[in-house]
């Protein structure tokens, strides 16, 4: 197992699975190909996105824009 999960020991054809899994996984976040620098930090981010989606704490409320009142011209 530990052979399949290395990178320069893996069959080819598990690797370009990986890779295209990868490519999945950021297009469906709008991420641009490359945009992590290594599978870490794509698994930070994924474990980042699971907190957040199963926290049973409510999520910060998003600032509003303020508005500038101007007087009469």
């Amino acid at each position: 197992m530990a052979d399949l999960c290395d990178p320069l020991a893996m069959p080819p054809a598990l690797l370009k699975a990986h890779q295209k899994l990868d490519a999945a996984v950021d297009a469906a976040y709008g991420k641009r190909p490359g945009a992590f620098k290594s599978d870490a930090e794509r698994v930070a981010f994924l474990f980042g996105r699971y907190r957040a989606l199963t926290s049973l704490l409510p999520a910060p409320a998003a600032k509003r824009a303020r508005t500038v009142k101007r007087g009469p011209a």
